[in-house]
């Protein structure tokens, strides 16, 4: 793409001028490509959901995730958890239960605070910058369970036959982090800019994140080649507070 650099010269007070340099940021457009091969759609939280076959531990399965810019998946209401246990996933023949039940590690731990009768204990969504609201029932405990383990992770039973995928039948359980098991991963369908805009492929963008002088192009969901701007503080100003979401926009503190 072209980068378009839009220069303005306003005359500020006191006679001074000042420059602005604005470099130009994505517009909300249609996304004709929803999600990357392989992954799902579900448009109710603008997300993609792919299962992992491979076995992995909780802890890999984590891993696996990041890599293709995801989470392990968490939900933010029943309607998006009745859209992936509804789901006809591609599983072939490698898996590690039986081949009319479907066990997948999602993203929520079980923490145990008691161990008498009963284990007693409660769910926790495993990534405490995560904003899902949904909290899963009473788990069941897995057969592999050590003595000394504290902390329990999520598996998702759903089925294979039609008749009880669309009834949207489930189990949750709560078992050792180290079994191996397949796997649910979430991402967000594309880029989205500093302002919650969906960004299209190609585009320039601005991430979500700590810096709004940040330019980077949308590939394949994901902000590459990114190149920063510098911002002059604002003349005659001692006390000052930067715009979070607007480039070398600033506010004077003084009195």
């Amino acid at each position: 793409g072209k980068e378009n650099v839009d220069s303005r010269h306003n005359r500020g007070r006191g006679g001074e001028t000042t420059r602005f340099h604005t470099v130009n940021v994505a517009q909300p457009v249609r996304f004709s490509r929803k999600c990357p091969t392989g992954w799902h759609h579900y448009e109710g939280t603008a997300s993609c959901y792919r299962v992992y076959l491979n076995g992995e531990n909780y802890w890999d399965a984590v891993q696996t995730c990041q890599r293709v810019n995801g989470s392990l998946a968490t939900f933010t209401a029943d309607q998006e958890l009745r859209f992936i246990l509804a789901q006809e996933w591609d599983l072939e023949e490698k898996t590690f239960v039986r081949k009319d039940q479907r066990r997948f590690w999602v993203g929520y731990q079980y923490v145990i605070t008691n161990r008498n009768h009963s284990l007693e204990g409660h769910w926790e969504v495993a990534y405490k910058g995560s904003s899902e609201v949904f909290l899963p029932p009473d788990p069941i405990f897995g057969t592999a369970m050590s003595e000394n383990e504290n902390v329990l992770c999520a598996q998702l039973q759903c089925f294979h036959f039609p008749t009880l995928r669309h009834h949207g039948l489930h189990s949750w359980y709560a078992e050792n982090c180290y079994e191996k098991s397949s796997f649910l991963c979430k991402r967000s369908q594309t880029c989205v800019d500093i302002k919650d805009n969906i960004v299209d492929e190609g585009y320039y963008f601005t991430p979500k994140g700590d810096d709004p002088c940040l330019s980077c192009t949308c590939h394949n969901g994901e902000p590459e080649m990114c190149v920063a701007a510098l911002c002059e503080r604002p003349q005659g100003c001692q006390q000052y507070r930067k715009d979070p979401k607007e480039c070398c926009k600033f506010t004077c503190l003084d009195p």
